[in-house]
């Protein structure tokens, strides 16, 4: 029910404060069905968006452990189906928490298999948890203003998807096939990327000090 009402709640944020997010191929999303959201880390509120844009599916988020020290920011994670993760040192329950979200609780899951917005190098958490959940990997992308001042601006958002990828019940989870799964996220972003914009070129923010 909390996930539910703040989704309306962030919709609405989202229409005042920028009013031109564009959702397409939406219809590559697997229907009557948990998924895990794949995507290159670009900006905070991609996460947002892409809830926004599977709604009325609700998921599951990663977020880093340090964000649950506030106790009314934890209350909100935690009603928001987020989990903490500690990115330094990750333990048994990034995987099992997440792989109970999608089967038991019938959530679906955002990742950002890079880990951060600094990185290009894939991790393999995205592929293990599609291997143990059995559920498919969806990638997306976010191409729109990296500042938050550009969102405000209104410039234009796409939020755009592609075909799912369906991880071989008898692949095994050795390093050379985690990498092929993940060399194949990264085509199909470069791919999703071109068709919005053939231009487009990500480059992150510098870190704050």
């Amino acid at each position: 029910m909390f996930y539910k009402f703040m989704v309306h709640i962030v919709r609405g944020i989202v229409w005042i404060l920028n009013g031109n997010v564009h959702y397409e191929n939406r219809q590559q999303l697997p229907p009557n069905d948990s998924y895990i959201i794949v995507a290159p880390h670009r900006t905070w509120w991609e996460p947002l968006l892409f809830a926004l844009a599977v709604s009325p599916t609700p998921c599951a988020f990663m977020a880093k452990k340090e964000l649950f020290q506030n106790p009314f920011i934890r209350f909100i994670l935690k009603h928001a189906n987020a989990f903490p993760v500690d990115r330094k040192h990750p333990g048994p329950s990034t995987i099992k928490t997440p792989v109970r979200d999608l089967n038991a609780r019938h959530l679906s899951l955002i990742m950002f298999p890079s880990g951060t917005r600094y990185s290009t190098q894939l991790k393999g958490g995205a592929v293990l948890i599609a291997k143990l959940s059995k559920k498919p990997l969806v990638p997306v992308v976010y191409q729109g203003p990296i500042t938050f001042t550009g969102f405000l601006k209104r410039q234009r958002c796409t939020i755009k998807f592609g075909q799912p990828i369906k991880i071989a019940k008898n692949m095994k989870m050795t390093e050379q096939n985690t990498e092929t799964v993940n060399r194949q996220m990264q085509q199909a972003w470069d791919a999703i990327d071109y068709s919005i914009d053939p231009s487009f070129h990500y480059r992150p923010l510098p870190k704050k000090k």
